[in-house]
């Protein structure tokens, strides 16, 4: 193993290495997760897709959140299932930075977007006759490539300063992909620095993001208050539901996980955190919106209706198959 965290470096990454009588039993639990997460993801951003009702700025950015919660998990979960399946998986040092810049880029990237869901529902809200004309397809376009490219730009800066360092204590990662923690375990490098940059710039992501979200639904809580009937009430605060739930899990976790301090101190308890925010999460996010989301119900009932129905015509009419 190269001692300047150069290309030739590989890590060998243990996965869950304190529970190996669990190892098959986790594989099965996260590989059905990983299905339901690509399905239930996948299913909601088709549905927008071809659904007419459904073409709605709100509708957009769920779209979008949707593939982000697809692309999230497929950068993590493929490699833990091989690392349980096998105990372990070696991967190279350029493999793993690009690991670590997409799973960042995902992160943060969802991060921006739920900020920008929130100023959404806040448009739609307090100033419902003016939401055609502020949150105009060019504007929702500007806000989700702002979330990307910003996104893009802090996690080139945060992988070079995380591989910049070098790895010469160890080539065994006790955790399940490369994820920060575990690699500043492994540096013989000072890392205050560099340290202080990373925390700075998560610390700068999530308070900016929930500043913004805790800002829009101060507002939106003071317009729902003006409503005078406890119907009209309810049902606008239930337009926002969906998006407290998934802000709540998302940040709350990210919150534990980034800025508890004691960074790579508790590897056992970071593992179990992880895995609720690169597995779980995704995996309950379409639930949240399906369940709780009237027109997302009603455009999958549409679609099963006529999925019967093109059946019903196959099976009355043979010669259609």
């Amino acid at each position: 193993m190269a001692e300047n965290g150069t290309e030739g470096t590989e890590f060998l990454l243990t996965g869950f290495p304190e529970w190996p009588e669990l190892q098959r039993v986790l594989f099965w639990i996260f590989l059905v997760f990983y299905l339901f997460t690509l399905g239930g993801n996948l299913g909601i951003f088709g549905l927008i897709q071809v659904d007419a009702h459904l073409q709605t700025p709100m509708y957009f950015f769920l779209g979008h959140l949707s593939f982000l919660d697809t692309c999230y998990s497929s950068v993590i979960v493929p490699q833990m299932l091989v690392a349980l399946r096998s105990g372990s998986v070696s991967v190279t040092f350029g493999r793993c930075a690009a690991q670590f810049l997409l799973f960042t880029l995902c992160a943060i990237t969802e991060c921006f977007l739920l900020a920008v869901m929130a100023y959404d529902r806040y448009v739609a809200v307090c100033h419902p006759l003016l939401y055609v004309t502020i949150v105009t397809p060019r504007v929702r376009w500007g806000l989700v490539s702002g979330a990307y490219v910003g996104s893009l730009v802090i996690s080139v800066i945060r992988t070079g300063c995380t591989f910049s360092l070098s790895f010469c204590k160890s080539h065994h990662v006790d955790f399940f992909f490369c994820d920060l923690p575990p690699l500043l375990k492994l540096s013989c490098t000072e890392t205050k620095t560099r340290e202080v940059v990373i925390y700075f710039l998560a610390f700068s992501v999530i308070t900016t993001s929930v500043t913004v979200i805790l800002v829009s639904y101060l507002f939106i809580i003071k317009a729902i208050l003006c409503i005078r009937s406890a119907g009209g009430r309810a049902k606008t605060f239930s337009t926002c539901g969906s998006h407290m739930t998934t802000v709540a899990l998302f940040f709350g976790t990210l919150a534990f996980m980034y800025l508890k301090g004691n960074m790579g101190q508790a590897l056992e308890v970071d593992k179990v955190v992880s895995v609720f925010y690169t597995v779980v999460i995704p995996m309950l996010n379409p639930v949240i919106y399906s369940l709780r989301n009237k027109e997302v119900k009603e455009a999958l009932r549409k679609i099963l209706h006529g999925t019967k129905i093109m059946q019903g015509h196959k099976r009355s009419n043979p010669t259609l198959s």
